[in-house]
């Protein structure tokens, strides 16, 4: 089955908002088994919306919009689709009254702009809204089908996750099952990554899995393999098979599957040792407590954080002594230094230069990252690529890498004892 994607709203066009929204559609679709070879992008004009609905029907069997579903004047998605449709606007009573609820249950005055939301295309099914006050809709076109989504992104999640995918799976024709694992990495480069992997991409070929490589920054590096097959135990089958061959090739480098993530490796290890975490930042400047508070429950394991920007703070509330604070030295001591402060079983650091300029005679991109635990402490330098926000991230999941390598007991991790 194949699904084109269309956003709407000319900020895109102009650069004002990066289109997350078909980044996002695709990635599920992709997930789901769902091929979709057309995206396309368009400005606030009706007559522009209808030509760009035209094209996307004339080489898909469904499209999914996002964006235009508002309230305001330049919202015309829905008048597009009714004229591509051929279906009339009529006011629908059910979303007109749940609009209604919605402002007043927050105690706001509903301005009259708003019941153009609840303006359908007749025969269109309604997508409930449960986090916004745009619904969304399921449009009929003959064969063919357009489903119209709002563009806030966590609107717009909900609905594809749910009511979109249960859409399009139902009008699939064929039966086979199609699945996707990721498997996601850190520490490796993609082409090196590729490089290790080619002998079994070269085996895949023909055959019922297929295996891409992306590359998505904080995220590492991923691996994703795609199965198909009529029956869903072969399906997993096959993907636990290359996950299995994956991890024989990869090793360690492997930090999880699917949307686990380095902080949540982090706290199960945390959890799973009863260990308490505490994290001393000088370049990422918060980023790295940021990173571990993610994850549900981190009061249980995570003790807090000093942000040590400046030298004074680093000697005065860490207790660091040393020449330069981009040094082993100084990774070591704010390691220890934190652990002591709050009371944490594990200090972990970063202190580092993120540029434009040099620090204390330091090109940018050099980091240092320093864990403490047992009494003992390591450093590990780490050269870094890329602008300051770049190296920033990178060092905070290279700390997280390091903290995951070294609570598993890994040799690629400090030696703590």
């Amino acid at each position: 089955m194949e699904v084109a994607v269309v956003a709407i709203g000319t900020e895109l066009l102009l650069g004002q908002i990066v289109d997350s929204n078909s980044a996002r559609i695709g990635q599920v679709l992709a997930a789901n088994g769902f091929s979709s070879h057309l995206q396309l992008k368009v400005g606030d004009n009706h007559e522009r919306i209808v030509a760009a609905l035209e094209l996307a029907l004339s080489e898909a069997d469904a499209v999914i919009t996002s964006g235009g579903l508002g309230p305001t004047q330049d919202d015309i998605t829905r008048e597009a689709i009714a004229q591509v449709s051929g279906r009339p606007l009529k006011e629908d009573a059910r979303v007109r009254s749940v609009i209604e609820g919605l402002f007043a249950a927050r105690g706001r005055t509903m301005s009259v702009n708003n019941y153009r939301q609840a303006m359908v295309p007749e025969g269109a099914t309604v997508i409930e809204q449960r986090k916004g006050t745009a619904p969304g809709l399921i449009v009929p076109v003959g064969e063919k089908v357009i489903v119209a989504l709002p563009g806030v992104p966590y609107e717009l999640d909900d609905m594809l996750a749910n009511e979109v995918l249960a859409e399009l799976r139902a009008r699939r024709s064929d039966t086979t099952v199609i699945q996707s694992r990721v498997i996601r990495t850190w520490g490796l480069g993609e082409s090196t990554l590729a490089e290790l992997m080619a002998p079994r991409f070269e085996a895949l070929e023909g055959s019922a899995v297929t295996i891409a490589f992306l590359a998505s920054g904080i995220e590492g590096v991923k691996v994703r393999f795609t199965a198909a097959a009529t029956d869903a135990a072969v399906v997993l089958g096959l993907l636990d098979e290359e996950e299995l061959r994956a991890r024989e090739v990869l090793g360690d480098y492997v930090f999880g599957v699917d949307d686990e993530t380095l902080e949540g490796v982090v706290a199960r290890a945390a959890l799973d040792k009863s260990l308490t975490i505490a994290t001393a930042e000088s370049l990422t400047g918060g980023m790295l407590a940021s990173q571990l508070v993610r994850v549900p429950g981190a009061s249980t394991w995570f003790r807090g954080g000093v942000v040590s920007y400046a030298r004074s703070v680093k000697e005065d509330l860490l207790g660091v002594v040393a020449p330069s604070v981009v040094s082993p030295e100084a990774a070591r001591a704010m390691a220890e230094g934190v652990a002591r402060l709050v009371g944490a079983d594990i200090g972990l650091s970063t202190t580092g230069v993120a540029g434009p300029d040099e620090l204390e005679g330091q090109p940018t991109g050099v980091v240092w990252i320093g864990m403490s635990a047992n009494g003992r402490s390591a450093a590990r330098r780490v050269q870094l690529l890329g602008d300051r926000e770049r190296i920033r991230t990178y060092a905070t999941a290279t700390a997280l890498d390091l903290a995951r390598l070294t609570l598993s007991g890994s040799s690629r991790g400090f030696e703590l004892g």
